[in-house]
């Protein structure tokens, strides 16, 4: 029995130990090769959702009325009856002749319908997987999600937020709901960079590169915003720019709150030198550890003066960091070291200050939909909670 204990952990460590090796020259590979990818400041109209009835519901309706294409990048769609509803929707657009290409993660669409996925390609549709892990890292690979949710219809309407398609989106999850989340809508020029962007995503997972026929058209909105992907890196430099340039206030609304130890003492120097630092996360978790991991993080933002704030009606999803009354971060990626450094992501930064006093309003009202988390809740965990913590600790820059 001895023998075999020994045996069995040292495969263990031997499988620890290559994963390793695996994650980091997989990772020290991939960003060589990593090129920056920006788009300039555009003008156009950017309609906030905040509901999944009401998001879903405009986005249908949007779909229905394509004449010329619909492309659509989701991170997760489900296997429910909600997102077969989905499918089948765009089954009817390919019918009517319209060009319809979905592109999802392999790992997080990966329970999505096969036969309606073979459907929608028999009748002209396009439907494929990105991001699918291979050799020689597999787990390096298996790690780097495309957690983009980006979608274009008619090459004049454009999504970006944090809802995937799934019943617990709509609050039909008995134990998330309700979902709280936030989604733009995008009308003007920035359209044709969320298409770039789903262009580059298409041709990397099918070798098809896209000849596009269609610009998007001239609208009279004059909020100024810019999309800014990331595929693993820059984006903790932006943060720290970000957070660095703030005078007064510091609002950060995220699902997972998991900094590099860069960001946190950038957030840490901020609250010392009087930024007002409001930090909204979900008290109940949809990942196992997530919500553990915050909390060393906590503990030390909290005795700078910061707040915290969990979330109690609901899940909340939503991705948003809110400068002063100056810049607003929002799009899909979260407040945590997989967005920082593993997940392909596509962030939108708003500066047009009206918008920006409407989104802090809608945070606001959910942080009042809040329990203000206490330095001494932190310091008297149960034994439970210790060791989930130190568990995700030791895992932080995965989960």
């Amino acid at each position: 029995m001895l023998t075999w204990l020994w045996i069995v952990t040292l495969f263990i460590l031997l499988i620890i130990a290559l994963c390793t090796a695996d994650y980091v020259f997989g990772k020290r590979n991939y960003l060589r090769h990593c090129k920056k990818r920006e788009y300039p400041k555009r003008m156009g109209e950017i309609h906030l959702i905040t509901r999944g009835d009401d998001l879903f519901n405009l986005f249908y309706s949007d779909i229905k009325a394509a004449k010329t294409s619909i492309h659509i990048l989701f991170y997760i769609v489900k296997g429910d009856q909600f997102s077969k509803n989905f499918l089948e929707l765009l089954a009817q657009k390919a019918v009517e002749g319209v060009e319809v290409r979905l592109l999802m993660d392999w790992m997080g669409s990966h329970s999505v319908s096969k036969s309606l996925m073979k459907q929608l390609k028999s009748i002209g549709a396009e439907v494929e997987f990105c991001n699918r892990p291979h050799f020689p890292f597999l787990f390096f690979t298996l790690q780097q999600r495309n957690h983009r949710k980006c979608s274009v219809i008619d090459g004049k309407i454009g999504y970006v937020g944090g809802y995937n398609v799934g019943k617990e989106y709509i609050d039909k999850d008995p134990i998330l709901s309700p979902w709280r989340d936030y989604c733009f809508r995008f009308l003007g020029e920035s359209v044709k960079d969320i298409q770039q962007e789903f262009s580059i995503n298409w041709e990397r997972a099918t070798s098809q590169p896209l000849t596009l026929q269609y610009s998007p058209e001239a609208v009279n909105g004059l909020m100024v915003h810019r999309f800014f992907p990331t595929e693993g890196k820059y984006l903790e430099e932006v943060i720290c720019g970000l957070i660095d340039c703030a005078k007064e206030r510091i609002y950060i609304g995220t699902p997972y709150f998991i900094p590099s130890n860069k960001v946190l003492e950038r957030l840490l120097f901020a609250s010392k030198r009087g930024v007002t630092l409001k930090i909204l996360v979900p008290e109940k978790a949809d990942h196992i550890l997530v919500k553990e991991a915050s909390f060393r993080y906590f503990r030390r933002l909290l005795s700078s003066g910061a707040e915290v704030y969990q979330y109690l009606n609901g899940f909340y999803h939503a991705k948003v960091m809110i400068i002063d009354q100056s810049i607003c971060q929002t799009g899909t990626a979260n407040f945590d070291r997989r967005s920082f450094f593993l997940n392909h992501e596509l962030n939108c930064y708003i500066y047009d200050q009206d918008f920006i006093k409407r989104i802090t309003k809608v945070v606001e009202k959910d942080i009042l939909d809040s329990h203000q988390l206490s330095i001494e809740e932190l310091h008297n965990t149960s034994l439970g909670t210790k060791i989930k913590e130190f568990c995700a600790n030791a895992m932080a820059n995965i989960l």
